[in-house]
């Protein structure tokens, strides 16, 4: 399992325990508001028994505890109709007030509003029939008291909180695992860089020698050549994990110099391709990443050619930007892998530390503020990465 494949598991474990977390909370809100709006219903029933007592020629005791009773209910709105369902008149023929519970003043003073009430309480619970006799019955609406209605919210709110919750905890998780490889990346640059430089100094000291001695020049000349690589390399190792200086350079003729290297470094069934436009473009650029993020692209290319194929660089401009393109005819790759190859730590080879892509994106993206990404790309037929970078003295 690689680093991309620890952090990715590490996600997914999140995501499952916030989505089981959020369930449990929601099953056990459910149950507390069902056993809540059944506790209601009961009550509403035993309000119902104490109107139909209130009805009928009971004791004097009786009478007095269904009115005790009756007034107990001061949260559950109500409204009793008839047996048809139409509200029950008082002698003017107006919906008779007494027969509504816990209703506001205006909605009682309208009977449209009365109206539209009435066919709320009968979309929230199913009414409750009242035998008052033989010959009268009626049946009581009721709705959800306001602590009933204020509950119906709390699942959301609990969820929102629990995932904001986690939400943090992730972020934290993420950033503090990605600051600790960018530290471990950086003091590993660092260190190759110093060791690196030991040798070299003892290199550049060897062919002093060397010249002294009357060796072929064209040995030396090629030995001079491969020193000065080495101390770019070590150059760009040093850069890692600080900020490099930028300065106004022709991002043509950077690119032109590390296709060339590259070309004259690669196998010969590499067919490389270059088009450039013929004037220069100014770009605030350090040399030594961008050319090594070009090296990067293009090894890229080559493996996954595996040696031999075409590979073609464009540099194309708008008003604003810069357009660079490493174009393979490779194996291509996913679409679902277009972003993760860019992940610290995943490569599909099987020898490889997967740095190459995610260097090349912090090159580009976090010192050039430019955008890296796969165009395009076709399995079978190759791909397409392309480099977007401002030109100087505008904002992408």
């Amino acid at each position: 399992m690689n680093f991309s494949d620890e952090r990715n598991f590490s996600s997914y474990f999140i995501i499952i325990a916030v989505l089981v977390i959020t369930g449990l909370v929601l099953w056990n809100t459910s149950l507390f508001l069902k056993r809540l709006k059944e506790d209601e219903r009961t009550k509403v029933q035993v309000w119902a028994q104490s109107q139909k007592a209130l009805n009928s020629e009971q004791s004097d005791d009786y009478l007095e505890l269904s009115l005790l009773i009756g007034s107990t209910n001061k949260s559950s709105p109500i409204i009793i109709t008839d047996a048809d369902g139409n509200f029950i008149t008082d002698t003017s023929g107006k919906p008779d007030p007494s027969y509504f519970q816990n209703l506001s003043q205006s909605v009682i003073e309208s009977e449209s509003k009365l109206k539209s009430y009435l066919k709320k309480l009968r979309a929230e619970n199913k009414p409750i029939k009242l035998n008052l006799n033989k010959d009268t019955v009626q049946y009581i609406y009721y709705g959800n008291s306001d602590i009933l209605n204020k509950l119906k919210y709390y699942p959301m709110t609990i969820a929102i909180i629990i995932f904001l919750l986690i939400g943090v905890i992730y972020f934290f998780f993420t950033t503090s695992y990605a600051g600790k490889q960018n530290k471990l990346w950086a003091g590993m640059a660092k260190e190759t860089a110093h060791q690196i430089g030991t040798p070299l100094s003892s290199l550049v000291g060897w062919n002093e020698i060397l010249k002294s001695e009357n060796v072929n020049p064209e040995y030396l000349y090629e030995i001079e050549k491969d020193i000065e690589r080495l101390k770019v390399i070590t150059e760009r190792f040093s850069k890692i994990g600080s900020i490099p200086n930028l300065e106004e350079v022709d991002i043509v003729e950077e690119t032109r110099n590390a296709y060339t290297y590259l070309e004259s470094r690669s196998s010969k069934l590499i067919n490389f391709s270059l088009n450039l436009p013929k004037k220069p473009i100014t770009v605030s650029l350090n040399s030594q990443l961008y050319s090594w993020t070009i090296e990067n692209l293009v090894k890229n290319a080559i493996d996954a050619m595996r040696g031999k194929g075409d590979l073609k660089i464009d540099l194309t401009e708008d008003a604003k930007r810069v357009f660079i393109q490493i174009k393979d005819s490779g194996k291509g790759i996913p679409k679902s892998k277009f972003t993760k190859i860019f992940e610290t730590g995943y490569t599909s080879k099987s020898r490889g530390w997967g740095l190459g892509l995610s260097l090349s994106k912090r090159i580009i993206e976090e010192y050039h503020l430019g955008k890296i990404k796969v165009l395009k790309s076709d399995i079978g037929k190759g791909t397409t990465f392309q480099i977007i970078l401002r030109k100087s003295g505008v904002t992408i």
